[in-house]
């Protein structure tokens, strides 16, 4: 969708499975676009119908559903293809244009469920300014916290990493609905990362500390915010953040026996926010992120994806790691092939029918060990003994490695251990990036010559960010002189 609005547009259907969400049927809520939204929200329950609506646009494909996550992984350098042409291999090959493969659908979609999120904030606050007395704190908050969590994301493919270029051009920032001749030019990337920071630091006291599963609570917008403070580079910011979601014990870590059969359930101890996905509603099916994991054998080598030999290595420092329990054998007779999020690897998904309707595990607590253990050792006063100890907490997966000292622990050992833990989660491209690494890429494995970048690449390489689809400059011609260099 344009920045450039057209009416009718926006129109949201909040998709509400009975078995997923207890509240007003969708089908009470009048249809909401950008210039009709006054009509969408009178209550409470409305507005959880609508945030049960953002809920279902961000499980698309185009967003968290699938390409969110791939990308960070396939561009990361965790991932290799066997060949071109199975589908999305443009990730990993960095086939992108503004014409062609540049994946615009995150730009078009991101600002799709960020406008359905300023329609929720801006019918609320008109509520309120009427008189309306009901508390709309949760849904408020959520909505502010979803927002934030797209900016993040919509920035960090866009624009550059915010420690290399703060005042380099982001994506347009817009918190109201929008009359059908807005053009919103880009703002920057500081600018952007200030808005986020707005509307986390406001949603945070609005939302509830107890487990919402399937929903944004007070500590997933936490978890969100030490994401954003430690890709600012704020070390002290994000440790304090990280540690106030780990005493809270509101979450507690998987054992050892646990981690692997974690995969085939959901909402466990260790997830703080999980996108719901069912059947008929949200299951991608042969196009879903565990299909695309499916490098197998065993399941007649469908998908695409497969483990890199350069992360293979790094889990392979202890033979014994029980994260080797989610993968198989792949068509290169590797042992590379990740069940993730098929319900590991006998494909009984997570209770439900059928195993791709497997739920995305956006937020868990491992991740947030690790920012723990990453803040720690940069921060003010720096702490390597705690940086240590938070590392050692998920290191014990891998059983046979001698645990971290305070005169040991590393940045580059707390980047693997989150490497091995978070695979195919959505995270090592965007570590890479933000510590400044360069990334290599298992290219032997591909039976295609690489046209689109080098094998070894850092962020200074042009197509680390996105351009600008041709369609939205098409539609806010105002974007063309805003077009990222190199496209």
């Amino acid at each position: 969708m344009h920045i450039l609005m057209k009416k009718n547009s926006l129109y949201i259907i909040a998709l509400a499975s009975l078995t997923m969400f207890s509240c007003k049927d969708f089908l009470d809520v009048a249809p909401t676009n950008s210039i009709e939204a006054s009509t969408s929200i009178q209550t409470v329950e409305d507005a959880q119908v609508m945030i049960n609506g953002l809920n279902r646009k961000l499980t698309a494909a185009t967003l968290y559903g699938r390409n969110m996550l791939l990308y960070a992984d396939a561009k990361g350098g965790d991932l290799t293809i066997v060949s071109q042409g199975r589908g999305l291999d443009a990730l990993y090959v960095f086939n992108h244009t503004r014409d062609n493969n540049s994946y615009g659908d995150f730009w078009k979609n991101g600002y799709n469920a960020i406008l359905q999120a300023n329609n929720i904030i801006t019918n609320i606050d008109k509520l309120k300014a009427e008189g309306n007395s009901s508390n709309f704190d949760v849904p408020y908050g959520q909505a502010l916290t979803l927002r934030a969590m797209l900016y993040f994301d919509l920035l960090r493919l866009y624009g550059k990493t915010y420690t290399q270029d703060a005042k380099s051009l982001g994506v347009p920032i817009t918190t109201e609905p929008l009359p059908d001749n807005a053009r919103v030019l880009r703002n920057t990337v500081e600018e952007g990362y200030k808005q986020i920071l707005t509307d986390l630091e406001a949603a945070a006291p609005l939302l509830p500390k107890a487990r919402n599963n399937g929903y944004i609570n007070y500590y997933a917008n936490k978890a969100i915010l030490s994401r954003v403070y430690l890709t600012m580079g704020n070390f002290d910011k994000a440790y304090e953040t990280a540690e106030e979601i780990i005493n809270s014990k509101v979450y507690s870590l998987y054992s050892n026996a646990d981690w692997v059969s974690s995969w085939n359930k959901q909402h466990g101890s260790e997830s703080i926010f999980e996108l719901i996905m069912m059947k008929d509603q949200g299951d991608l099916g042969s196009g879903s992120l565990g299909f695309y994991y499916l490098r197998s054998k065993d399941a007649n080598a469908l998908g695409n994806f497969t483990a890199s030999d350069y992360f293979l290595t790094r889990l392979g420092q202890d033979a014994e790691d029980v994260r080797w329990g989610i993968y198989t054998t792949d068509e290169l007779d590797r042992k590379a092939a990740s069940y993730k999020y098929v319900g590991t690897i006998d494909r009984k998904g997570d209770g439900k029918e059928p195993y791709t309707a497997v739920n995305i595990k956006l937020i868990r607590l491992s991740e947030i060990y690790l920012t723990a253990a990453e803040a720690a050792l940069k921060k003010s006063g720096a702490n390597p003994a705690k940086a240590a100890e938070y590392l050692n907490l998920i290191r014990q997966r891998s059983p046979n490695l001698a645990e971290a000292t305070s005169a040991t622990v590393t940045e580059q050992m707390i980047l693997d251990e989150k490497s091995k833990e978070l695979y195919g989660e959505g995270h090592r491209f965007w570590d890479m990036i933000r510590t400044n690494k360069t990334i290599t890429f298992n290219d032997e494995h591909v039976g295609v010559t690489m046209n689109h970048r080098e094998k070894t690449i850092n962020r200074t390489f042009n197509k680390t960010i996105l351009p600008i689809p041709q369609d939205e400059i098409n539609a806010n011609p105002g974007l063309a002189a805003q077009q990222n260099p190199g496209y």
